[in-house]
């Protein structure tokens, strides 16, 4: 460690400590911009031996439990680099360097499953109702009858408990270990759109270092830092896959996406189905390319709203409607060419193969497939009054229709008018 790495880091240790109560929320707005303290207490956490890691995490801690919810964050940036140190010892059985790392998880977790008066904390959420109103849709917006407005409203609130209680733990067991450390990772996911971008590099290098220290996959890294097999839990995995999805959107995409084959490698060595089912189903949703990497500090996954409602059509699609639509489309065609062409004194024969209709976009000529030269040959008559009288009869049909659309049957209708429009008789 540089001279001056721990001179920051000293500095920063003496500039809380005599900070007076009051001037606590604008030390917290201005943190950020010591840029050369975040690197300099990676460092520290990285070396168990630094004589400044105890005091680094008791400073931390006390970060933790102020009321500021910015210093909190700041803390919870560190906590991935944190377990992965943990982890390491705890293999390699160094538990006398362990012992302050141990205690600021210890006390992050005991501060995040009670409340400020001390009961239990449950977390959970509440399935939104269809009948409010949200950025996502407008009740109005429902065309199915059986979802009205009124009927969701009268279904309650389904309320989910993803974290139920947990006991507070004075010490890390082989039975509670990996419990606290999920339950730690919950609350880092819960605040990782906070998280700067040196925060994600280190949970994804944790990650893969978990999962490939003590396997032949080991080798193919690029550090070669000697570490024994790192036991791991399932839950703990799926919150791990849980912050990696979302640092491969946001900067981490080469990074995020080997990580994400190193928890796959360890799922499939464990037969672990949960994490693999998971990690699967990430792998096979990525795009092709790295998201657009234009839109610097854009700290969120790209969704897509639904329209809002101007840009919905509130007509409702009836049988009526759809009619209706198909018979103003056929009043756009041209029938004079179509009945000048039948031919006088010869009815046409609607199943004969003799004959072929060819339709042009300027009309319709009617073609006549003679067998002698076996191609078609145009001929043209002009249109009998019997096929103009049947036109109108057809039309008269249709109109009386839309007035009473139950005084025929719609089907026969729709069929009789078809035919006979395309095909006029002709006497």
């Amino acid at each position: 460690m540089l001279g001056t790495e721990r001179g920051v880091v000293e500095e920063w240790l003496s500039e809380f400590k005599a900070l007076p109560e009051s001037q606590i929320s604008s030390y917290a707005a201005t943190l950020h911009r010591k840029k050369p303290l975040v690197p300099a207490l990676y460092k520290v956490i990285q070396d168990p031996n630094n004589e400044l890691l105890e005091p680094v995490c008791h400073q931390l801690f006390e970060l933790y439990r102020s009321s500021e919810v910015r210093l909190k964050r700041f803390t919870l940036q560190f906590l991935p680099e944190l377990i992965w140190v943990y982890l390491r010892l705890t293999a390699s059985r160094d538990r006398q360097s362990n012992g302050c790392i141990e205690a600021l998880l210890l006390g992050i977790y005991n501060l995040e499953i009670a409340d400020k008066d001390g009961n239990n904390k449950v977390l959970s959420f509440t399935i939104p109702s269809l009948s409010k109103p949200s950025i996502y849709h407008e009740p109005s917006t429902i065309g199915s009858m059986a979802l009205t407005e009124g009927a969701l409203s009268q279904h309650d609130l389904i309320r989910v408990v993803y974290s139920d209680l947990h006991p507070q733990r004075e010490t890390f067991t082989a039975q509670n270990r990996f419990e606290v450390l999920s339950f730690l990772m919950l609350c880092y996911n819960s605040a990782i759109v906070y998280m700067p971008a040196s925060s994600y590099q280190s949970l994804c290098t944790m990650g893969s270092r978990l999962c490939v220290s003590g396997f032949p996959r080991q080798h193919e890294k690029r550090w070669k830092e000697p570490c024994g097999r790192v036991v791991l839990d399932p839950d703990f995995m799926v919150q791990l896959l849980t912050g990696v999805y979302y640092a491969i959107y946001n900067g981490q995409w080469e990074l995020g996406q080997e990580v994400l084959e190193d928890i796959i490698y360890r799922a499939q060595l464990e037969l672990y189905s949960q994490p693999l089912l998971v990690a699967n189903a990430m792998k096979n949703s990525l795009p092709f390319d790295a998201p657009d990497a234009s839109q610097e500090g854009q700290k969120v996954l790209k969704v897509e709203v639904t329209p809002t409602v101007p840009r919905i059509s509130r007509s409702a699609i009836t049988t009526a409607s759809i009619r209706r639509h198909r018979w103003r489309r056929e009043d756009g065609f041209d029938f004079s060419n179509e009945a000048d062409s039948s031919i006088p004194g010869s009815p046409i024969q609607h199943g004969s193969t003799d004959l072929g209709i060819k339709r042009e976009q300027e009309g319709e000529v009617l073609m006549r497939r003679t067998p002698e030269h076996g191609f078609p040959e145009p001929t043209l008559a002009a249109a009998t009054t019997e096929g103009r009288t049947e036109m109108r009869r057809q039309k008269s049909v249709r109109q009386l229709l839309e007035e009473d659309p139950g005084s025929l049957s719609p089907s026969r209708t729709s069929f009789h008018s078809s035919v006979c429009f395309r095909y006029p008789r002709v006497y």
